[in-house]
């Protein structure tokens, strides 16, 4: 018999744990160290969403775990308003990849750095609408609450007043079509701004946005779209916030996802990649909107805010990061890993679309190309196919969209653990498609 199948431990979860998402897989996991987990068989799983799309060096990596054995010697947790070095360091080098960005507040989670970046908005604009788009996900506290559109947002009572959302671009699925039938996205925009100013009451503060909706089934803003969006909260007052939890350090080809488009968002958070797996975030904005906020009493005052341990974490992600260059790497393997999958969309009809950039791509299962019926069930066989194979995907199920498979490798995933995956995706699909 399994080890993953001891009655105790599992007697035990489902007496005491609560359950708060989709349903926990059916493994132990012990162990894991590079792009693998290993259940209590010691099976290893190839995961190709590096954990909750946070593991950006894989598991393990030996140069996090000298640091957080060093920082927990030395200092890990201090009074909210004393500084240490880390901090500092951290910011500094942080403000030095991203121009125009440079004062730095260092939290703990996507969706706290998110409230922050909100609260802070609403204080220099003196509005309190937020916009964003409706296949989002910014988080499961208040205002992020409210400006995630993805799930959750049944039975939970009002969201914040003044939450508005407009479309995501989707050039698999347009909803507004130039005559030779590719995504019109500025006709789209201009549509939704219109009906947002018929809804403002005329305080409108930001617009928050991730470049890459990850949990909204890996729609791409196209290449145009940020600057038109800037241009759209500027002539509002609107600030513009990026959220880069998955899309930051690295994992598009770039530092930061933004920095394709050559726009600087107002303000841009980071969280998930920025602690490589650890809880650490940052909400990053310009010298005058800091001096704004600051001068208007700006509070965001929380336990954990400018710990040294976590932010001595990030340091060492940048640091490998650069030493390893895996920013390029990020590019070669999403390249081999992206070929591979427009070759699964060649070989297999239920593979709809495949799309993204670097090493966070989506493969999109419909039960009919010519209608794009959507494939929720399918994808749901094939994901557990492919876990039952040793391999770790994520689906994503929205109305009006097939299930999305959302891969997001860590940035030192090899060629050969990259073929090793799509080997198992093809077998997966191969299998589950026979039987659908």
């Amino acid at each position: 018999m399994s080890l993953n199948a001891d009655p105790a431990f599992w007697a035990s979860a489902n007496k005491h744990l609560t359950r708060y998402g989709p349903a926990f897989e059916t493994i132990i996991v012990e162990r894991a160290e590079g792009s693998f987990v290993y259940d209590a068989d010691g099976r290893g799983i190839l995961d190709f969403t590096s954990g909750q799309m946070s593991a950006v060096l894989g598991h393990t990596h030996p140069d996090i775990v000298a640091t957080v054995g060093r920082q927990m010697g030395s200092v890990a947790h201090l009074f909210s308003g004393m500084l240490s070095r880390p901090v500092v360091e951290l910011a500094e080098r942080l403000a030095s990849h991203a121009p125009g960005l440079d004062r730095v507040q260092l939290l703990s989670t996507g969706g706290e750095s998110n409230e922050a970046a909100i609260r802070m908005a609403k204080l220099v604009t003196g509005g309190h609408e937020i916009v964003a788009f409706a296949q989002s996900w910014h988080g499961m506290t208040g205002g992020a609450a409210s400006a995630t559109y993805s799930a959750g947002r049944r039975g939970y009572g009002p969201a914040a007043a003044g939450s508005f959302v407009i479309p995501a671009p989707n050039s698999y699925r347009p909803r507004f079509s130039k005559p030779d039938g590719s995504n019109d996205w500025q006709a789209e925009l201009d549509d939704a701004f219109e009906l947002i100013d018929r809804q403002s009451t005329g305080n409108l503060a930001a617009f928050i946005a991730e470049p890459i909706l990850s949990s909204g089934g890996i729609l791409e803003l196209p290449l145009g779209y940020l600057a038109a969006l800037k241009r759209k909260c500027e002539e509002r007052g609107m600030l513009l916030i990026l959220d880069e939890a998955q899309t930051g350090i690295g994992r598009t080809g770039h530092m930061f996802a933004f920095q394709r488009d050559g726009v600087t968002p107002d303000i841009m958070t980071l969280s998930k990649t920025l602690g490589a797996g650890l809880p650490l975030a940052a909400v990053m904005t310009s010298a005058e909107i800091e001096q704004k906020a600051h001068e208007k009493g700006y509070l965001f005052y929380t336990t954990h805010v400018s710990d040294p341990l976590p932010a001595a974490v990030g340091v060492t992600v940048l640091d490998v990061v650069e030493r390893d260059k895996l920013i390029e790497q990020a590019i070669a393997r999403g390249d081999r890993l992206k070929k591979g999958l427009l070759s699964l969309q060649q070989k297999y009809e239920c593979v709809g679309d495949v799309r993204g950039r670097g090493l966070l791509l989506g493969l999109e299962i419909v039960t009919d190309r010519q209608t794009k019926a959507p494939g929720f069930e399918l994808g749901a066989q094939i994901m557990e196919e492919a876990m039952r194979r040793g391999l770790s995907m994520n689906i994503v199920k929205l109305p009006g969209m097939g299930g999305v498979f959302r891969i997001a490798p860590a940035l030192t995933v090899s060629e050969d653990e990259i073929d090793q995956g799509l080997e198992i995706m093809s077998e997966a699909i191969d299998y589950a498609a026979s039987r659908h």
